[in-house]
Order: structure tokens, then sequence, then C-alpha cells
């Protein structure tokens, strides 16, 4: 090996590095986040508590492909959204 050849991949090296670390500390985890909200919006289900997006907590009344309505409080107010907009389990 030549010693440019060698000082190219020495010079190459630490962007190569930079690239394995955004993808393990950056990438790899929005992935897994992503996936999580999927399977989360995939398997929700009637009486699940949920929060939206919007901070607003609820029970799941019916889920549709796109829509969920949700009960609000104790007199039956029902909202409908998007399952989108649903954040997580409360």
């Amino acid at each position: 090996m030549s010693t440019e050849t060698q000082a190219l991949l020495l010079n190459l090296l630490p962007l190569v590095a930079i690239f394995a670390v955004a993808y393990f500390f950056m990438i790899k985890p929005q992935q897994k986040r992503a996936k999580e909200q999927q399977n989360l919006l995939k398997n929700l289900k009637r009486g699940d508590k949920i929060v939206t997006i919007g901070g607003l907590h609820g029970t799941v009344k019916t889920v549709d492909n796109k829509v969920v309505t949700i009960i609000v409080n104790n007199k039956g107010t029902e909202m409908t959204f998007e399952k989108q907009a649903i954040k997580g389990l409360s």
C-alpha cells in the first residue's frame, strides 16, 4: 500500500466513524420508536386508555382503519380522532 492510499484511508476514517455514530444513536432508535408506534396503533382496541398528541386522555370506544372514537369524561362525551393522533397508552 502506498503512502497516498494510507493517507486517504486515514482521512476517510473519521467520516465513516461519524456516520456509524449517527446511525446507532439517531437513525436506529428512531426506526424502533416508529415500529413501536405502528404496533400500538395496529393493536388498539376498545377499552384501552390512551393519550393523544394534544395531551387529551380518554378511553377507546371504537376503532376503524383510520379513525378512533374515544370517550373523554364520565358524562360520555365522545371525540373522533385520526389514528395517527394517538400518542400512546396512559
